[in-house]
């Protein structure tokens, strides 16, 4: 089955492109939500988060110590590398998981990642989308979402690679400039991915 890995900065709007690829039936695996998902349900990942952060990382009930947790990586790169080594490797395990329980007829999936370049995990994909927008707009968009100063959405902003570095990886662009049609943009580029699918299909006949 064909492969498109989707991101974008904070911000960006590339959940809001995934959800118009989702209404024109196109499975998304959201990586970041089922990465929080599997930090309580996935035993090698919770085993090895206790071994590296030790066994507070975790409530008796079993919920994650997100407290305990970030304040050990929290302006820490050794240890938030370090997390990030634990993790990935499980979201790619769900995410294998999950393509398995995808309808045989489907053209192709998208896996929406807000560290797509950043893991690794594009190279899983056959291609790839960098959702972009204008710096100011996308300040503007986390800080009326989550209600934070904009030095927090820089500190946040700073942890990832940059649009440019991005765009070195990246296959396709969608621009959310709040001036051209995200729809028109995910239309296209929907046309290209059917046409890449079947292509792959008729190859492995």
């Amino acid at each position: 089955m064909y492969k498109v890995g989707i991101t974008g900065g904070i911000g960006s709007g590339k959940t809001t492109a995934c959800k118009v690829f989702e209404v024109l039936g196109i499975p998304v695996f959201y990586a970041d939500t089922v990465a929080k998902e599997i930090m309580c349900k996935d035993v090698v990942l919770i085993a090895g988060v206790k071994a590296a952060f030790g066994n507070d990382s975790y409530f008796e009930n079993g919920k994650l110590n997100n407290k305990h947790i970030a304040g050990i990586v929290f302006n820490n790169e050794e240890a938030l590398a370090k997390l990030n080594a634990l993790v990935h490797p499980a979201v790619f395990r769900a995410f294998d998981a999950w393509e398995e329980t995808i309808p045989a007829n489907t053209p192709y999936t998208l896996k929406e990642a807000a560290l797509l370049f950043e893991s690794g995990s594009y190279k899983m994909c056959d291609t790839t989308i960098l959702v972009t927008a204008p710096h100011d707009i996308k300040m503007k968009r986390v800080m009326l979402r989550d209600g934070v100063t904009a030095e927090q959405v820089k500190a946040r902003m700073d942890k990832q690679l940059s649009d440019e570095e991005k765009s070195k990886m990246a296959g396709h662009f969608i621009v959310n400039d709040e001036r051209q049609s995200i729809i028109e943009q995910v239309l296209a580029l929907h046309q290209q991915f059917l046409k890449a699918a079947e292509a792959l299909k008729s190859a492995n006949i």
